[in-house]
């Protein structure tokens, strides 16, 4: 059972094509800060980094965040499911890296899980191509959404990659009341930028009006994929559309790293005639950021979910009844 160091991991995951951020040995650090244990197994060709969270009388939750990496998931298993079992672990919980939907050796590949159990990341979400010029992206946006952009030129404001994560997390408090949900620690988002701020895959982008932050958001990129995670903004001058600005400053520096996909992370899990006819009139959850998400010309995507395997089936029921209690898992 060979368990990787992190810069063994980073080499092992280099040779594939593209994996995910949450597989990367910067986001295991990430939560090892956090109260999770990042373990990175390989077999063969496959390989996963498994994050850990102790539980009371020695017992643990396993959990795979968008993988395995690499082919050769059935033998790939049988090594993880001894891994878990020396963890004690009550339950693992795999969100592979596909979207719907699922071919037959896909399906097959997961055959030994149950696919009733809850996401912890987005069901769904929106991809933007960047391949192609920068025209060629404006092009498949609005022409209200170009119009944005240029107001926000006009009125002055200027979108700007940043190291202030202080001001990013006073923006980040100030949203969070404003629209009532909830924000990590100061610490974790200098973690999350200082994870990724020595291999150039973040950027924090702010987006000033007369010296002042209005909005600003936290981008990564590996491989050949962005992803948008943070966003927070003041609700003052919000007709200079600050926000907007950002968007196009982070594609254009996901561009430049190479990048030829850009993804919002994250809309509200329904099919896109609901999303359509209802976002204009929805504002809970994920609907409150939908309407803007879709006009920056994305598609429409789903991924595959949350399968989980049970070893301990009285500790996994009492570990889902705490999970309801706080409203949510979170990873």
């Amino acid at each position: 059972m060979p368990i990787l160091t992190r810069s063994a991991w980073d080499e092992f995951i280099a040779a594939k094509p593209s994996p995910h951020l949450l597989q990367t040995g910067a986001w295991g650090e990430l939560k090892s800060a956090f109260g999770w244990e990042p373990v990175r197994l390989v077999h063969g060709a496959c390989g996963a980094q498994v994050l850990f969270r102790h539980l009371p009388l020695g017992f643990t939750t396993a959990y795979l965040p968008k993988g395995p990496v690499g082919p050769g998931w059935h033998d790939f298993w049988p090594e993880l499911e001894r891994l878990c079992r020396q963890k004690r672990a009550v339950f693992l919980k795999v969100e592979p890296d596909l979207w719907e939907p699922l071919s037959p050796e896909q399906h097959s590949a997961l055959r030994a899980f149950r696919p009733e159990g809850v996401s912890v990341q987005p069901r769904r979400t929106l991809l933007i191509d960047l391949h192609g010029s920068e025209e060629d992206w404006l092009a498949r946006m609005s022409k209200k959404t170009r119009a944005c952009f240029r107001s926000a030129e006009r009125g002055g404001v200027t979108a700007q990659v940043s190291n202030d994560v202080s001001a990013f997390y006073d923006l980040l408090e100030e949203t969070g009341q404003r629209d009532a949900f909830g924000v990590h620690t100061r610490a974790y988002y200098n973690q999350a930028h200082a994870a990724f701020a020595a291999r150039g895959e973040v950027a924090l982008i702010l987006a000033y009006w007369e010296g002042r932050p209005l909005a600003g958001l936290m981008a990564f990129a590996h491989g050949t994929r962005a992803w948008y995670l943070y966003a927070a903004s003041r609700g003052e001058q919000r007709q200079l559309n600050p926000t907007y600005l950002l968007q196009l400053a982070a594609m254009r520096w996901a561009a430049q790293k190479g990048c030829l996909e850009y993804d919002l992370y994250g809309v509200p899990d329904a099919d896109e005639e609901t999303l359509e006819a209802q976002f204009t009139e929805r504002h809970d959850g994920l609907w409150g950021v939908y309407g803007y998400k879709r006009k920056f010309g994305g598609r429409l995507v789903r991924s595959a979910g949350a399968w989980e395997r049970v070893y301990f089936p009285p500790g996994y029921t009492l570990y889902r009844w705490w999970v309801a209690r706080r409203g949510g898992e979170r990873g």
